[in-house]
C-alpha cells in the first residue's frame, strides 16, 4: 500500500557542465542529502546530467559545434555504470530518484527523465516528445510510450520536461491516467525576461502552478542555478551571453489546489528545497472537478494517445520461418 504522507525534495543547484563523472559525484551526494533531511522522493532539473546545453540557444549553429561532440561524450547512457551507480545510491539511501539527463540513446541525444524507487530499479525512463526551439539542434524526439504514470510506493508518479506542460494534449494523456505526483523539469529561468518574457520564471512557474490545479495532483519542479563558470562555458563571448544572466533558481513544489508548499530558496542559491505532502488533499480537489471522471466530456472530446514506441528499424520474419512449423527440429 502507498505511503500518504511524506516528505518530497527538489534540488535547485548549478550542474557540473559537461564531466559525466563529476555530475553523477554531484547527483549521489545530493540524493544522499535529501534523503538525510527525510525525503523519500528527490527531484533534479532538466538535462541535470551534464547541464542543459545553453549554448544552443546563444550561439549560430556553426559557432557551437565544438560543444556538440563534448556533450554527447559526457551525456548518459540508460545502461550504463553511471546510472548504476545513481541506481545504488537509490537502494543506499532508501529514497525514490526523479533524473532530468541527457540520454545518449546510440548516436543520438534525447532530452531523458528516469524515475528510479528506492530499492534502485527503473521505474521508467521517458524521452522528450518535442524539444523546444534551439534544443531541436541538440536532441532527438520521444514517443507516445514515453506518456507514462507509474504506481510506486508513494503513489502514481508522472513526469514532462519544460515546455511539455504547455502541451494540453500531452497533459490530459497524464491527467487521464490518474497522476498523483507530478516530476516538471526545468532548466534555469536564467534569461533576461525583457528579451524573451515566456521563457522566464513567471511564466513557467505559473505552467506548473496551473497544471497542479488542472490534475489535481501534487507538483515537485526543479530548475537549476546559473553561475558565472557556466555562463562563461555556454556562451562564450560576452555578445553571446546577452540573453542570459546568473541565477534563475526558482524551484518549487505545488500542492493540487495550487498552493506552494515550500519556501522557496534565493535565485542564486544553491541548496534543496522540501515540502511534506498528504495525498488525501488530492480527494478534497476532486471534489470540485476532476478531468478524468465528472469533469469528462468523452461524448464531445476524447484524447487519442498511441503508445507504440517508434523505431527506425522493425525486423520481419522470412518466408522460410513463417512456413516452418513451430517446435520443429532443424534435422
Amino acid at each position: 500500500m502507498a505511503e500518504t504522507q511524506f516528505k518530497v525534495a527538489a534540488v535547485q543547484a548549478v550542474p557540473v557542465f559537461m564531466d559525466l563523472a563529476g555530475s553523477v559525484e554531484k547527483t549521489v551526494k545530493l540524493i544522499g542529502e535529501a534523503a538525510g533531511n527525510g525525503a523519500k522522493l528527490v527531484a533534479f532539473s532538466e538535462a541535470w546530467i551534464p547541464g542543459f546545453p545553453f549554448w544552443a540557444f546563444v550561439n549560430a549553429p556553426f559557432q557551437g559545434m565544438p560543444h556538440f561532440a563534448a556533450y554527447q561524450q559526457n551525456s548518459l547512457r540508460v545502461d550504463s555504470d553511471e546510472m548504476r551507480a545513481i541506481q545504488a545510491a537509490a537502494n543506499e539511501y532508501d529514497i525514490h530518484v526523479a533524473l532530468g539527463f541527457s540520454e545518449r540513446g546510440g548516436d543520438t541525444l534525447y532530452l531523458a527523465q528516469a524515475l528510479i524507487n528506492d530499492d534502485g530499479e527503473l521505474v521508467f525512463t521517458r524521452r522528450k516528445l518535442k524539444p523546444t526551439m534551439a534544443e531541436r539542434m541538440v536532441f532527438g524526439e520521444g514517443d507516445g510510450s514515453d506518456l507514462v504514470v507509474a504506481n510506486t510506493d508513494l503513489g502514481r508518479i508522472g513526469a514532462l520536461c519544460c515546455w511539455e506542460h504547455l502541451g494540453p494534449l500531452n497533459k490530459f494523456a497524464l491527467f487521464a491516467q490518474r497522476e498523483q505526483i507530478h516530476y516538471a523539469a526545468w532548466p534555469s529561468f536564467g534569461l533576461d525576461t525583457n528579451m524573451v518574457y515566456a521563457f522566464g520564471h513567471e511564466v513557467n512557474n505559473a505552467a506548473s502552478k496551473v497544471y497542479a490545479v488542472e490534475g489535481q495532483c501534487f507538483v515537485v519542479a526543479p530548475c537549476a542555478v546559473i553561475d558565472e563558470p557556466l555562463l562563461e562555458a555556454c556562451a562564450g563571448s560576452a555578445d553571446a551571453a546577452a540573453p542570459f544572466q546568473t541565477g534563475g533558481g526558482h524551484t518549487m513544489i505545488w500542492g493540487p489546489d495550487g498552493r506552494e508548499l515550500a519556501k522557496p530558496l534565493g535565485e542564486h542559491e544553491e541548496g534543496i528545497v522540501y515540502a511534506d505532502i498528504d495525498l488525501s488533499m488530492i480527494d478534497m480537489a476532486k471534489i470540485a472537478y476532476d478531468p478524468n471522471g465528472h469533469y469528462a466530456r468523452p461524448d464531445v472530446v476524447r484524447l487519442w494517445l498511441n503508445t507504440e514506441s517508434m523505431r527506425p528499424l522493425e525486423q520481419l520474419q522470412t518466408r522460410a520461418d513463417l512456413d516452418e512449423p513451430s517446435g520443429a527440429s532443424d534435422e
